[in-house]
């Protein structure tokens, strides 16, 4: 059998791995952050010399990575796929694997440390629909009462009261998950658990941090067999923590940290004094169109979004949804056109050689929705004008969760119940649907020309 990737198989990496060390912790260690973040740090690294920001990566829930990357001494590789031969880069950045609640709190607290990432989903912030934090969530409530948080934003709390108790200095909290304006969004959920469950000197170590704002991009679909055997073709070695994304990354970062960071910018990241226009545009075109794709993709049966996209009328449906609804709400950075952009959307979605999964991409859409798609349904209700493509893409969301045998989403029964409970015909799904207020607030639920289209789409989509 084919070596293990290790210190001792490895192809030339960026950085030594054992001249590393750990200067940032990550929540969410999953195949993008591996494929995006932990690229650029160590680039970063490699740029300018620096030894001290290999990563303690921390998974929530599996120890599936850990399990995946501890016997070949925390390497990994990423398999880019874009329209020729793919190439490998074996990333060597990420020197500690923890599980979540072990040792987490105290890595926090190291003194060494002085960035958090996150990359935990929209569903990892525990948050309720008026953006503040879920009191009401199970795990919110167990980790207020106990002393070993497993929530995400507990930890976080936990980790500056230990900060606070030891004399760490200040910490910069940084997300990179798909909300708009993250990091204004982990503050005020930070600063709740933080009230709610007070200690010494936490008050002080809160005012020093720091929560800038960032957007990430870059496709990475779940690895296969296949990606695995590309892979040790090309390393000459078995690497079972292999990662498959595009040739494409981006990041733009809210330039306020509250103590030292890597040079990211020096391995391409943007550095910005307002991320908000470079968001706005990636949820509403490239993440919006993504989730249209994935719905109307699956009920055509297409198994890929590279599938989906090369069918005449979803590429249409997806063009449409960009000019006539998006474009008309956006305020873009002044060197970036959107015309150009969204072509570059559709060509990345294109590539055939990622096989990004449909089902993949509409996983978790009662969260994905909200941030995606419906302020751009709002603008465009408040200009006056109707939101036709948009609201094709949530209908087709309407009409997945109503006919998938599965759905993999937070609010799955709550889901099922109002499809259950739906009185027959396409006007009754759309009122039960717009019936789940953890996704659709009052303004939307009883806008009538939104209902209206919502059911014509739907009605169309029955058939």
């Amino acid at each position: 059998m084919t070596e293990r990737l290790s210190f001792d198989t490895k192809p030339s990496t960026a950085v030594d791995p054992r001249e590393l060390s750990i200067g940032l912790v990550h929540l969410g260690l999953g195949a993008f952050h591996r494929a995006h973040q932990a690229v650029y740090t160590e680039l970063a690294a490699a740029a300018t010399g620096e030894t001290t920001w290999g990563i303690s990566g921390v998974s929530q829930r599996s120890t599936t990575v850990r399990d995946q990357l501890a016997p070949q001494d925390g390497l990994y590789s990423v398999l880019e796929r874009g329209l020729g031969e793919p190439t490998v880069r074996v990333i060597a950045s990420i020197r500690e694997m923890l599980v979540a609640p072990e040792g987490v709190v105290e890595r926090i607290a190291d003194p060494a440390v002085s960035v958090v990432t996150l990359t935990v989903t929209e569903k990892g912030y525990r948050a309720s629909p008026d953006g503040g934090l879920d009191f009401n969530d199970e795990g919110v409530k167990v980790d207020l009462a106990s002393a070993t948080p497993r929530t995400v934003v507990g930890q976080l709390v936990a980790g500056l009261a230990a900060r606070a108790r030891t004399g760490a200095g200040p910490l910069t909290l940084l997300s990179c998950d798909n909300l708009v304006a993250n990091g204004a969004v982990l503050r005020r959920l930070v600063h709740e658990f933080a009230e709610a469950k007070p200690s010494p000197g936490l008050a002080e170590q809160l005012e020093s941090a720091r929560f800038p704002s960032s957007m990430v991009d870059r496709i990475v679909p779940a690895t296969t067999d296949a990606d695995r055997a590309d892979a040790e073709r090309l390393l000459g070695c078995r690497d079972e923590g292999v990662v498959v994304a595009e040739p494409f990354r981006q990041w733009v970062i809210e330039n306020d940290f509250a103590a030292a960071r890597p040079a990211w910018e020096r391995a391409g990241a943007i550095l910005t004094d307002d991320v908000a226009p470079w968001e706005r545009v990636k949820l509403r075109m490239l993440n919006a169109t993504h989730s249209l794709l994935a719905y109307l993709g699956a009920l055509k049966g297409y198994a890929t979004i590279a599938e989906a996209v090369r069918d005449e009328e979803l590429f249409r449906q997806a063009l449409d949804l960009m000019t006539e609804d998006v474009v008309p709400t956006l305020d873009p950075p002044a060197d970036l056109d959107l015309t150009t952009y969204g072509e570059s959307v559709l060509e990345r979605f294109a590539n055939p050689a990622l096989k990004h999964r449909t089902a993949q991409v509409a996983m978790d859409g009662s969260v994905k929705l909200p941030v995606r798609l419906l302020g751009t349904v709002r603008d465009r209700l408040a200009a006056g004008a109707e939101p036709r493509h948009a609201a094709l893409a949530v209908a087709a969301w309407m009409r997945y969760v109503s006919t998938a045998e599965a759905i993999d989403d937070p609010l799955a029964d709550r889901l099922r119940a109002a499809v259950t409970s739906a009185k027959a015909g396409p006007a009754g799904l759309v009122d039960a649907l717009l019936g789940v207020e953890q996704v659709f607030a009052a303004d939307l639920r009883d806008d009538t020309t939104f209902r209206a289209l919502l059911t014509t789409h739907l009605a169309e989509l029955s058939r």
